[in-house]
């Protein structure tokens, strides 16, 4: 899960980006980075770290142009500790390319040794998104055959990044002295969208993985870029689009609504806001299931993305509805740090309960899920230290069991708590008096009830069915081998 941000306008677009990337902080806390494009000149800063702390006046200065990408970085491929990994990456041949990506590819590790066996193309990093860069890059230069670009050709060079790459990929690049291209994988798995702005000067245009930023910097919203579909902006501002892929389908990862997105955007046709409140519905009903569930005094949400849930819950089984905990929102999310101890302190310094609210009463915490349980346990913990009677924790999604390998950090068995486990030995681990869990149809039938014409969801990580049909067993033990071997020294810390 990564943020990206692409902007072709008629003036500075360095403050654009800027305050588009803040809109998606939250898709990604390591790193971040800006390229612009002035005429045929790219313009680049990135660094690890919030985007608060990696661009100064001095850096945005240098970030010249009217066209230009960005992203945030949240790391499940590659190094989450090297400087290098931060993206856009940059090729100079052909033309000169730089290209942002959201998303992993399954076959990342196979196409980089091709590329360097057949195409003598070398790739300096862990990252496969420096490999997507590298396929593009090549794709293009076959589709060029020499000669100038015209939107045909980069289309064609699209239609061989989708026949070569597997997995999921929301992809913004920018080719030197002819615009920007944004194209999506044939699954629609990660987000994107794109706006555009009627100036005096003409249109521009902005593409982003969340409508939130085209809210904030004043695009009008178009519409979705569809799966396997590629957009081509160039620097006059004139909109190009073109499906590229054979048999594209849209299977959205199901996670964006329960967690990953922010609640003002809209994916797809779905408004993550109603989608979480649907699932509050929902969760609703496998509450009243329980034989002592009107014992329940109170509902607390575990702030934020569970509120919407836990509201509507609340409504639903005729509780009150209380704000049990104060979030300290200089934190980080914890679901995205890496390490056990790391995500354990974090939990205390990020959540502070409000005793009055659990002293002598039976509580039900909601919470959007439950992942490795190090949060959860610590939650259960803090509110029983804080008089609760009884501590009742409900997750607005269905047991996570199966590894994501689509962009999302939940890497391996060994590290999911519901893993070969029942509702009621994954009450005692996090030291619950019970535990409820949503189930895998109620969770699709409140997500597509936003739009009806989405047939199905990538929902791997719940029912272990991989959309793009390439994931094995054997797969699966490398990608937890190659994650391990990433965290270096912050997974020893933790066992």
């Amino acid at each position: 899960m990564c943020g990206v941000i692409g902007i072709v306008s008629h003036g500075p677009v360095n403050q654009l980006l800027y305050d588009g990337l803040l809109c998606l902080q939250h898709r990604g806390q390591d790193a971040a980075g800006i390229m612009t494009a002035d005429g045929a000149v790219f313009h680049m800063h990135k660094a690890k770290g919030m985007v608060l702390d990696i661009f100064r006046t001095r850096n945005m200065r240098d970030l010249l142009g009217a066209a230009g990408i960005g992203h945030t970085r949240y790391p499940t491929a590659g190094s989450a500790v090297s400087v290098h990994e931060a993206q856009p990456f940059y090729v100079n041949s052909p033309f000169g390319i730089t290209l942002a990506h959201n998303g992993n590819l399954t076959n990342g590790e196979a196409l980089k040794r091709e590329l360097f066996n057949v195409d003598a193309r070398h790739i300096n990093t862990n990252s496969d998104s420096e490999v997507l860069l590298n396929v593009f890059a090549l794709e293009l230069e076959r589709a060029a055959q020499g000669v100038k670009l015209t939107p045909e050709k980069i289309f064609t060079a699209v239609r061989g990044v989708h026949q070569r790459c597997r997995g999921a990929y929301a992809v913004l690049a920018m080719i030197a002295g002819y615009g920007l291209v944004a194209f999506r994988d044939p699954h629609g798995i990660r987000p994107l969208v794109f706006g555009r702005n009627d100036t005096m000067a003409g249109a521009e245009f902005a593409v982003a993985s969340e409508t939130v930023a085209l809210d904030v910097l004043g695009f009008k919203f178009e519409r979705d870029v569809a799966p396997g579909e590629a957009l081509f902006i160039d620097f006059a501002g004139h909109l190009h689009t073109k499906q590229c892929a054979d048999n594209p389908k849209l299977t959205p990862c199901i996670f964006e609504y329960v967690y990953l997105a922010r609640p003002d955007s809209v994916i797809d046709g779905i408004s993550v806001y109603e989608a979480r409140i649907r699932l509050g519905s929902e969760l609703a009903l496998e509450v009243m299931k329980l034989p002592d569930w009107e014992s329940i005094d109170v509902v607390v949400p575990i702030p934020d993305s569970s509120r919407p849930s836990a509201l509507e819950l609340a409504f639903k089984i005729g509780r009150p509805y209380r704000e049990g905990f104060v979030k300290n929102r200089y934190v980080g999310r914890t679901f995205i740090m890496p390490g056990q101890a790391m995500r354990k302190k974090s939990v205390r310094q990020k959540l502070n309960p409000i005793a009055s609210e659990f002293k002598g009463k039976t509580v039900l915490l909601v919470d959007d899920s439950i992942v490795r349980g190090t949060t959860s346990r610590e939650i259960v913990q803090m509110a029983r230290e804080a008089g609760a009677v009884k501590v009742f924790f409900a997750s607005a999604a269905p047991p996570v069991i199966y590894p994501n390998v689509y962009g999302i950090d939940m890497p391996t068995p060994s590290e999911l708590i519901a893993v070969g486990k029942t509702t009621e030995q994954i009450a005692t681990e996090i030291s619950a008096d019970r535990v409820i869990y949503q189930t895998i149809d109620g969770m699709k039938r409140a997500i597509r009830a936003g739009n009806p014409a989405i047939e199905d969801f990538d929902a791997s990580c719940f029912d272990g069915c991989y959309v793009t049909g390439d994931i094995t067993p054997q797969f699966l033990k490398g990608l937890a081998n190659s994650r391990d071997e990433s965290r270096g020294e912050v997974v020893g810390a933790d066992q």
